[in-house]
């Protein structure tokens, strides 16, 4: 399977030293978080930049948290449609959020997210952009994501055409689920990126940094994987790590490792 490199991995590069990491290691696709976008001058310059070292931008990260049901989260997600478009992926990762401060209703965030949904996925085909909910964790689910798992993702998809709205799968978030292979089938047709890290412990006081290289945790990758390609998928690989460590490390030899672990765990780049 293909490789990409999401630019979290190395978070303290460049959007340009990021691509150069990635043609210099045999590496064909990036996902560019939007920050390092908008330090690179914006969608159009960080698409200029992409296509001199012939990248395919796998996703974009990120959209999403709309659980408030606020105007201002429907016009940012509206502005990383748009530079969805100009990178010239068809892929918005959607973290859809969790609680709102002072709030404990989470069947109302989750309605939020399905209202959000119906008003974004219009504007988002009409810039030939799908819309890719990310499942994460459910120790995330307070502050983060209030869909949990890879069922609720689908249940929200299915509303609309595959096109339309897909999902994410990310091993670090869904690898535990008893359900996990039974949704990767029903996803046929709907996954959006595949995205990949390993689950260590003990985790970090902060535990969105608890994520490491491929092979260094709990997580069995091959039949993950062979269930990604039964449903059909046949993009990229992405591999996004959060991990204060692996920042800290040389992004050069932190690429190298993605590559070598690629090599052992999922197969030629």
């Amino acid at each position: 399977m293909r490789l990409s490199l999401n630019t979290a991995t190395i978070k303290k590069a460049t959007l340009a030293q990021a691509a150069r990491l990635c043609a210099e290691n045999g590496i064909t696709g990036i996902g560019p978080w939007r920050d390092v976008v908008e330090t690179a001058g914006g969608a159009k310059a960080a698409r200029r930049l992409l296509d001199e070292y012939g990248l395919t931008v796998t996703s974009l990260c990120r959209g999403g948290f709309v659980t408030t049901g606020s105007a201002g989260s429907l016009e940012d997600n509206r502005r990383a449609i748009e530079e969805a478009a100009e990178l010239g992926t068809p892929e918005l990762v959607l973290v859809v959020g969790g609680l709102a401060e002072g709030s404990k209703d989470l069947p109302a965030a989750r309605a939020n997210v399905a209202r959000a949904l119906e008003q974004l996925v219009p504007y988002a085909s009409g810039h030939g952009v799908r819309l890719a909910i990310e499942p994460l964790h459910p120790m995330f689910c307070a502050d983060r994501a209030v869909v949990s798992t890879l069922g609720q993702a689908l249940d929200l998809a299915e509303a609309f055409a595959p096109h339309e709205v897909g999902v994410v799968v990310d091993t670090y978030h869904v690898w535990w689920d008893p359900e996990l292979f039974g949704q990767i089938s029903r996803a046929e047709g709907r996954i959006s990126a595949y995205q990949v890290c390993d689950w260590v412990v003990p985790l970090p006081a902060d535990m969105l940094l608890g994520r490491g290289h491929v092979g260094d945790g709990h997580i069995d990758f091959a039949p993950i994987t062979d269930a990604v390609r039964r449903a059909g998928y046949t993009g990229h690989v992405e591999v996004e790590i959060f991990n204060q460590t692996i920042w800290d490390t040389d992004p050069a030899e932190t690429v190298k490792t993605v590559v070598d672990r690629h090599l052992t765990h999922l197969g030629p780049v």
